[in-house]
């Protein structure tokens, strides 16, 4: 017996976009594979909070993972969606443009080429491109 595709909930997908913390991980993630360590250093936050969002966008099926040992590397992954696949490339285009979020990703950014991560980040993977499959 072969598991049966869950239909786009498109609702879910909408409310994922809804909220300020999933578009700025949404926009830190951009084109890289990232740690969820990275998240709570940028966003200044705890991490079950970002783990729980996380799991919000992983459902609506905005980001996927990818286990490394202990380590939990999250990327955006295209919704099967045809025209929820639209939505979220404008969406991480307008984020893009956001001065707020070119922010974030300065922070990000200047964390990652730092000659040595900050203290609660070593050890850990620094964001790296997605792997072209």
């Amino acid at each position: 017996m072969t598991r049966k595709e869950k239909p786009f909930d498109r609702e879910l997908f909408f409310r994922a976009l809804a909220d300020s913390t999933r578009l700025r991980i949404i926009n830190l993630i951009g084109e890289q594979e990232v740690c969820v360590c990275f998240f709570v250093e940028i966003l200044k936050t705890n991490q079950p909070k970002i783990s729980r969002h996380l799991a919000y966008l992983r459902r609506a099926g905005i980001v996927t993972t990818r286990r490394e040992g202990i380590w939990m590397h999250y990327r955006i992954s295209t919704p099967n969606d045809e025209n929820a696949a639209k939505v979220l490339t404008d969406v991480r285009e307008w984020l893009a443009n956001d001065t707020a979020m070119q922010l974030d990703r300065k922070r990000l950014d200047k964390i990652c080429c730092a000659p040595q991560l900050p203290v609660q980040l070593q050890g850990s993977p620094k964001p790296a491109p997605v792997p072209v499959s």
